[in-house]
């Protein structure tokens, strides 16, 4: 059986129609349970019609980014590697220089790394928010606030 473009189209209407906006406070938690808690949100397992396939998560807000907690000598251990596309170009910083410098990709590359490597999981990343301190643009969306 052939889907018609009108059958897609309110499908993805009804999807969108359940997406809510969470809130998550990273003050004091764990980087991994953050990130991991805001991955299974951002997919939608949370929710009884989960599908693998489809991106029928929710929206994830993450604030006070600055002051998530690295349990035992991550700080100085855990190393982080980038690539500059010229020939010996890999670039090696440490957590604690990136939680210094810019929190925010700290937890957005942990939750990165938690979801799939495809285009769905490029399109889920984009519905992650992630700031260093409290405040946050996104009153307006009336985000509910989940407890880990």
């Amino acid at each position: 059986m052939k889907l018609t473009e009108q059958t897609k189209s309110i499908s993805h209407e009804n999807a969108l129609k359940g997406r809510r906006w969470v809130l998550i406070d990273a003050d004091g938690r764990a980087l991994g349970r953050v990130a991991s808690r805001a991955a299974s949100v951002l997919r939608g397992k949370h929710r009884p019609d989960f599908t693998p396939h489809q991106d029928a998560g929710d929206f994830v807000i993450i604030i006070n980014a600055a002051r998530v907690k690295l349990t035992g000598t991550k700080l100085v251990d855990k190393l982080y590697h980038r690539h500059t596309d010229y020939p010996g170009g890999l670039k090696t910083t440490t957590a604690g220089k990136i939680l210094a410098v810019k929190p925010e990709r700290l937890l957005e590359t942990a939750v990165r790394g938690m979801l799939p490597k495809n285009r769905l999981g490029r399109r889920l990343f984009t519905k992650l928010k992630v700031y260093r301190s409290a405040e946050h643009p996104h009153a307006a969306q009336q985000p509910e606030t989940m407890a880990l």
